[in-house]
C-alpha cells in the first residue's frame, strides 16, 4: 500500500467531517432503534479536507502521486494533521483481563486502537482496542491473560489511516509556490 508524500505543507484550510452509517427503525409507538451497518470499527469514516501549500516541485510531487492512486484505485496511508498522540500515565489489573489505564483528558473512544507500552510492571505491551471510557481520565482495555499488574504506562494513538482521494485540484498563485486542495475520504480495508 503506498503511503501519502512525506512533505511538509503550510496548512492553509483543514476541515474534518464526520457521518456515522447508522440505520435508524422507528416504530408506531415513537420507540427508536438504531444499528450499524456491519463492523462497529467502521461504522464512522472521516472526511478531511485538505488544502497544501507547497514549493511548485512537492507539489508536483503530491499530484503525481494521487494520480498514480487514480490510475491504479488503490487507497494510501495518511496521518490528518493534529490527528494521533503519544500519552502517559498509569495503570492497574487486578486478577482480571481488565486493565484499567489513568491519563488527564485521554481523548478516546470505544472501539480505537491504541498501542500500548507498560514502562513499568509486569504487563505485556502491544496493540489493544479500548473496551471503555469511564471519564475523560479514565478508559479499559482487555489483556490476554488475567493477572495482577500496575504501573506507569505509554499509550500511543496513530491518527494514520487508509483513505481515497476522490478529487483534487492545484493552484499555481505565483512563482513556485502551488495551493493542492484535497479531499480524502477514509476507506476500510483488510
Amino acid at each position: 500500500m503506498a503511503t501519502f508524500p512525506s512533505v511538509t505543507p503550510t496548512y492553509q484550510g483543514f476541515s474534518k467531517k464526520s457521518a456515522p452509517a447508522v440505520r435508524t427503525v422507528r416504530f408506531a409507538d415513537g420507540f427508536e432503534q438504531r444499528i450499524f451497518f456491519g463492523l462497529a470499527s467502521n461504522q464512522n469514516p472521516k472526511v478531511y479536507n485538505v488544502n497544501f501549500e507547497l514549493s511548485e516541485t512537492e507539489s508536483d510531487v503530491v499530484e503525481a502521486f494521487l494520480d498514480s492512486r487514480a490510475n491504479d484505485q488503490e487507497s494510501f496511508t495518511f496521518t490528518p494533521p493534529g490527528e494521533g498522540f503519544t500519552k502517559t500515565g498509569t495503570y492497574s489489573q487486578s486478577s482480571s483481563t481488565t486493565v484499567t489505564i489513568t491519563i488527564s483528558n485521554h481523548g478516546l473512544a470505544i472501539g480505537d486502537v491504541v498501542t500500548i507500552d507498560y514502562t513499568s510492571g509486569s504487563a505485556v505491551d502491544g496493540s489493544f482496542v479500548v473496551a471503555t471510557t469511564a471519564d475523560d481520565n479514565t478508559f479499559t482495555v482487555t489483556a490476554a491473560a488475567s493477572a495482577t499488574n500496575s504501573g506507569n504506562v505509554s499509550v500511543t494513538l496513530s491518527g494514520t489511516g487508509k483513505f481515497i482521494c476522490k478529487s483534487w485540484s492545484k493552484q499555481i498563485p505565483y512563482n513556485n509556490r502551488a495551493i493542492i486542495t484535497t479531499t480524502f475520504e477514509e476507506v476500510f480495508e483488510p
